[in-house]
């Protein structure tokens, strides 16, 4: 099936209000212009310097998101381009964003990242920073978080991915609970390729989907 069938079927899946995001990374532009032409807009990649070489070579309305750990000496690969920051998964990284977005003069929406998956390899945040830093947003003028991001373990248990999708689901609901006027604080970017319909079940609002339209990745 070709870039654009796949991309077409996602679309007519995916329930209203759900966006889909085409992941990228380990593609060719090639691959990435036969999803744009198919109406794909939002994009994401995981490596700065494969971003930021990717970025001139596109149309200039894709909505080019950031979902890979972000070391903050490679802040200027990203964060001119980046419509999202999707990985914000230490305070430290944080920090660094929204002071360099206030030198800038301009606003990054970011999703704060859950540690959510078993694999001591992951990235992100634990559930009590994240109410510390909604508690303090004020502090970040140059960002506006926008939700919550997170990767399930991988497993072939359908039962675990579920059980912290709701979990991620219920965090969200709390946070916005707890900070109601936290501004526009409605995202939840949760599933994949092998996950994204429970994710769905969950009430994600944003899946990240690579393999399902690329095929496997090209290294």
């Amino acid at each position: 099936m070709r870039i654009a069938s796949k991309i077409n079927s996602l679309k007519r899946e995916l329930p209203s209000g759900v966006k889909l995001v085409a992941v990228s990374k380990f593609h060719p532009v090639q691959a990435l212009m036969e999803a744009y032409d198919a109406g794909q807009r939002a994009f994401a990649e995981s490596r700065p310097q494969e971003f930021a070489a990717k970025v001139p070579l596109m149309p200039a309305d894709v909505e080019w998101h950031f979902i890979g750990h972000l070391q903050t000496n490679k802040l200027k690969l990203v964060l001119p381009y980046a419509s999202m920051l999707q990985s914000v998964d230490s305070v430290h990284l944080l920090d660094a964003v929204s002071s360099w977005c206030m030198a800038a003069g301009k606003r990054m929406d970011v999703l704060l990242e859950l540690k959510l998956g078993a694999e001591e390899t992951k990235h992100g945040l634990s559930e009590d920073e994240i109410f510390d830093i909604m508690r303090r947003a004020a502090d970040y003028a140059g960002v506006r978080i926008r939700g919550l991001m997170g990767m399930a373990t991988n497993t072939d248990d359908a039962g675990v991915i579920k059980g912290e999708f709701l979990r991620m689901a219920e965090l969200k609901r709390r946070i916005a609970e707890a900070f109601p006027d936290a501004e526009g604080f409605d995202e939840l970017s949760i599933g994949m390729s092998s996950d994204y319909r429970i994710a769905l079940e969950a009430g994600s609002t944003m899946v990240r989907i690579g393999t399902s339209i690329f095929g496997p990745r090209e290294y």
